[in-house]
């Protein structure tokens, strides 16, 4: 979460993402948003044999939440395994969070749009390296982590439309900084916006920053071993252990 007085958009930019939460907890999570009035784009309406289900909440500031459940289908074939080895992640003991502490999600997905679906698909397989997992026809699945996917949709059949202007980053955490700077500035797909690999102060990190071919802004990011990064550094060194 980024003060927009602070960071690289404002809040008037258009808000071009969705986040999938990945949960076998729909009922559950749809029940207590309920309850605690959260508004809907769209509701929870399960169907027998889709691929999916889920519903849509709105945060106080307009971005799309997208509760979501993979169900066994030949679509998700290879999307499922890799869900079934990871576990989902629960509220901290003692936090002031109104949340259900048996409420948890798995993994997440963030859905970007694009006019050229087709386009996109060599910058995400060609130029990052991802493995495509599952193929919606008009919306892609990438694996990027053990628990982290990212989703390029067709921006003329998804949730958002296309837009020029979009108040969004995608981080990716990374041990080899210093090795994917090196690779990306040669890449014509990957425009940067960093001239060198810069330290944070603040953030107690490592970075650079440059945009993918429709105009996303990609971080890529060290986080070093500073006050304030302790938990989540636990946590990656955690996920690496699943590998």
């Amino acid at each position: 979460l980024v003060d927009a007085q602070s960071g690289m958009h404002s809040a008037e930019e258009s808000k071009t993402v969705a986040i999938a939460l990945i949960t076998d907890q729909l009922d559950e999570w749809y029940q207590y948003l309920s309850r605690e009035n959260v508004p809907m784009r769209s509701g929870y309406k399960p169907v027998e044999g889709r691929p999916h289900h889920g519903f849509v909440a709105l945060d106080p500031e307009g971005y799309y939440l997208e509760f979501e459940r993979f169900n066994p289908h030949p679509e998700n074939e290879r999307l499922l395994p890799l869900l079934a080895g990871t576990e989902s992640i629960y509220p901290e003991p003692g936090t002031s969070t109104r949340c259900p502490s048996d409420l948890g999600f798995k993994a997440t997905v963030l859905w970007l749009y694009y006019k050229d679906l087709e386009g996109m698909r060599d910058f995400w397989e060609g130029v990052m390296g991802f493995d495509q997992v599952v193929d919606q026809s008009w919306a892609k699945i990438y694996a990027v982590s053990p628990t982290g996917f990212v989703g390029p949709v067709d921006g003329a059949k998804g949730m958002h439309s296309w837009t020029e202007e979009k108040g969004v980053t995608v981080s990716f955490i990374t041990d080899s900084l210093d090795e994917w700077f090196t690779y990306l500035k040669n890449q014509s797909l990957f425009e940067l916006r960093s001239p060198a690999v810069e330290e944070e102060e603040r953030a107690g990190a490592r970075v650079f920053i440059g945009c993918d071919p429709e105009g996303y802004y990609l971080e890529f990011d060290t986080f070093l071993e500073r006050e304030g990064n302790e938990t989540l550094l636990a946590l990656l060194e955690r996920s690496a252990g699943r590998n």
